[in-house]
């Protein structure tokens, strides 16, 4: 599970990431609202935990802009804990609100429970032409047969599939699933997609993976080859 932490205090920051780490998950943490927003518009996030008083662009601005564009889960931590502040968050599309300071351990409890309310809503099965996904089971199928992958070719066939028909940079696919920065001295995702495609494309009629020269890779339908 993959964490955005928009948070300007540095105790606070630095407690936050370290504990959610040694937690499980995944935190990219930024110090104002602009960076914020930025990388809660461009990449993908399980959660994003966001303080109100930011540098630059206010909490409460950057969720009225993100949910024009995406239903990222976000919790609220904030000091200013009065009731119509609290109200404001809920109505612009926060998932919870949680007032400075804090217990972690409640922290915790509540970004757990975000996240699992995410996944009820989640489609279990994720489906492009004839190729099928299922979360749940961690089983890939295409015209019914099975296709056995490894997690890391689990996790890239699920970003392509659930980002169909979009365009994914080489940085963005390193980011997501190797959690690492690209560089254009690593083959890493090139080779990734290669094997993918010798068990998601090679025995079937039509591909479903593309090449974008100079772009990247998308995951759509096209005519048959």
């Amino acid at each position: 599970m993959r964490i955005l932490l928009v948070e300007d205090e540095q105790k606070t920051g630095r407690y936050l990431q370290q504990g959610l780490k040694e937690a499980g998950f995944r935190v990219d943490w930024v110090h104002d609202g602009p960076t914020g927003l930025h990388l809660a518009q461009s990449e993908e996030y399980d959660l994003l935990i966001l303080d109100v008083m930011l540098p630059g662009l206010d909490g409460w601005s950057v969720l009225e802009e993100l949910r024009r564009t995406r239903s990222t889960p976000v919790l609220f931590l904030t000091a200013r804990d009065e009731v119509g502040d609290r109200v404001k968050g809920l109505e612009l599309g926060a998932d919870d609100y949680l007032a400075k300071p804090f217990d972690f351990v409640e922290l915790l409890a509540r970004v757990r429970s975000i996240l699992r309310r995410g996944q009820s809503r989640d489609a279990t099965v994720v489906v492009v032409a004839d190729l099928e996904l299922n979360l749940t089971r961690r089983k890939a199928t295409r015209e019914g047969e099975t296709i056995l992958l490894t997690a890391k070719e689990f996790a890239l066939l699920w970003l392509l599939m659930r980002r169909n028909g979009e365009v994914l940079p080489r940085a963005l696919i390193a980011s997501q699933v190797w959690d690492m920065n690209f560089s254009s001295d690593t083959n890493v995702v090139d080779a990734a997609i290669r094997r993918l495609r010798v068990k998601i494309d090679d025995p079937f009629e039509s591909r479903l993976i593309h090449t974008v020269r100079g772009m990247g890779y998308v995951l759509e339908e096209r005519s048959k080859r």
